[in-house]
């Protein structure tokens, strides 16, 4: 009687998985973005989609979060997971909308092996955090994390050369701050999927 009261349980792994399956898509449209010779707009379009889509899916989890008396790990947690998760994609959006919006070229090598990261890094999230559905599974978690983290310091330097090329090799000032901004999005999301591993891997220690 007293179960038939509560309401139905919701499985914020779905959540988690969802959302990280379609920031993959994210950081591929982004690759084609960076490796096409066609038009920015039409995957600059898309990008912008997808991320809406993550929108949606961020605030469902956060409702559903609300609602929900009983959830499988701390409720600070699920929030800080999926909001981390979300900010990749937001920063994802953010680099292929300026590149769309200062009209820029987009095939320069730095802004396609962002992109690689950037597959790579959120195709590991995804393994991550499905990884969470099992805690047994740590140690494998562990180790998708610290790829990630990995990845991430491949991130650092390439914005660090990316911007060595750029002041070196520009000579209108005005690129030089539009591609700036562009490669510090790039960068900051790479970051992002590092704290999406570290918090992943602060529930572990917390299960463990």
């Amino acid at each position: 009687m007293f179960r038939s009261l509560l309401p139905r349980e919701t499985s914020f792994f779905d959540f988690f998985e969802r959302h990280a399956r379609v920031t993959v898509d994210g950081a591929r449209e982004l690759l084609a973005l960076a490796s096409e010779d066609g038009p920015v707009e039409p995957h600059a379009r898309r990008i912008k989609e997808l991320e809406h889509e993550t929108d949606v899916i961020t605030h469902q989890c956060v409702e559903a979060l609300h609602r929900t008396f009983i959830t499988p790990i701390d409720r600070n947690d699920i929030h800080r997971l999926i909001t981390r998760m979300d900010d990749v994609m937001d920063l994802i959006d953010a680099a292929s909308d300026r590149i769309r919006l200062y009209e820029l070229a987009p095939k320069r090598s730095e802004v396609r092996e962002f992109a690689e990261i950037l597959v790579r890094g959120t195709q590991l999230v995804e393994k991550a955090v499905h990884g969470l559905r099992d805690l047994k599974g740590d140690e494998a978690i562990k180790a998708t994390c610290i790829e990630i983290n990995r990845l991430e310091n491949d991130g650092d330097a390439l914005f660090r050369r990316a911007l060595a090329g750029l002041f070196r090799d520009e000579k209108d000032p005005i690129m030089v701050i539009k591609w700036k901004e562009v490669f510090e999005e790039l960068e900051a999301a790479t970051d992002r999927c590092e704290d999406v591993a570290n918090q992943v891997e602060g529930i572990l220690i917390e299960h463990g």
